[in-house]
């Protein structure tokens, strides 16, 4: 009996982008449709973005201090040490470009995945509400200290789940506003790569595993700067070529938060709370560094300990 071969998501969208048609699609690839649509559902994200988010942001950096944080879970009521960590370093290092690598909208009420218990969440309402109050707390920080800073935002996989429901629930909506989430943020720009120069990508996720942020750069061939993992680390590579980096970009979330509370079943995690800079020199990536929380209202950075309890 002859194995069907496993397609990658990628390959899956790639044809779909192609052909259009999920039976196009399929026969492309010599699957059945039947199949082609199961794939295609358990790839957690929205295939309406293909025509909404641009693959890519280019920002031609050639000098200057980019912010990149990830998997903040922005949680109703909640405002993290990270966060305010956040704002401060946008207060100091005035970025000329500031990253929301994914996973800022958390989507746990409409999550693929079943209700863990009785557990309560947020509804998507009270989720955009607080997404919204977060990342506007982060503009206008970001305008106080440079007027022309660059907003972007990397779309991660939990970003994904409100228009992957709206898209296969109700596919008759599609085109309607408030029905996609670049609706409700209209002033950061959705992609699904940033490129601050040629040779340093920044995306939400692709390997995985603990050795995800080597693997990155080895099989990219450039800087890769990576969310997901919430593991917060700068990982060094070198050939021929010179020196590169794999970075993951931790969570901005607390780590024992309410949003991870039931999902780890109280179990230790390898996880940290925090976000990464990035210094450009004539267009070359400095080595990364990373802000982490310390303790309570408490973040260290280059040595010091800084208090953000009034942020």
């Amino acid at each position: 009996m002859t194995s069907r071969r496993r397609f990658s998501d990628e390959e899956i969208i790639a044809a779909l982008k192609k052909h259009e048609t999920n039976s196009n699609a399929a026969n492309a690839l010599g699957i059945s449709e039947r199949y082609f649509r199961k794939r295609k559902a358990s790839i957690n994200f929205s295939f309406q973005k293909l025509h909404i988010h641009k693959a890519e942001y280019r920002a031609g950096i050639t000098d200057g201090t980019v912010i990149v944080f990830s998997d903040a879970h922005f949680w109703p009521g909640i405002r993290s040490t990270a966060f305010k960590g956040l704002l401060w370093a946008i207060k100091e290092l005035k970025p000329y470009l500031i990253i929301n690598n994914g996973d800022a909208f958390d989507g746990a009420a409409i999550s693929r995945h079943p209700r863990i218990l009785w557990q309560k969440s947020p509804s998507v309402k009270e989720e955009l509400d607080a997404c919204q109050s977060a990342l506007k707390e982060i503009q206008d920080a970001a305008v106080a200290v440079r007027h022309n800073t660059k907003l972007v935002w990397t779309l991660g996989n939990h970003d994904s789940r409100m228009e992957s429901r709206l898209s296969q629930s109700a596919p008759e909506f599609e085109g309607v506003a408030g029905f996609t989430l670049k609706d409700h943020f209209p002033d950061w720009h959705p992609c699904w790569s940033c490129w601050p120069t040629e040779d340093v990508i920044v995306k939400h996720r692709y390997k995985n595993g603990v050795h995800a942020t080597h693997n990155n750069t080895v099989n990219a061939g450039v800087s890769v700067v990576t969310g997901h993992l919430h593991s917060l680390k700068v990982t060094p590579f070198a050939d021929l070529r010179g020196n590169r980096f794999g970075v993951d970009t931790g969570t901005l979330a607390e780590v024992d938060g309410p949003q991870f509370i039931d999902y780890l079943e109280m179990n230790p995690t390898n996880w940290r709370s925090g976000f990464a800079v990035l210094t450009f020199k004539d267009s070359n990536l400095l080595w990364p560094e990373l802000v982490h929380k310390w303790g309570e209202d408490e973040i260290e950075f280059r040595g010091q300990i800084i208090n953000v309890g009034d942020l």
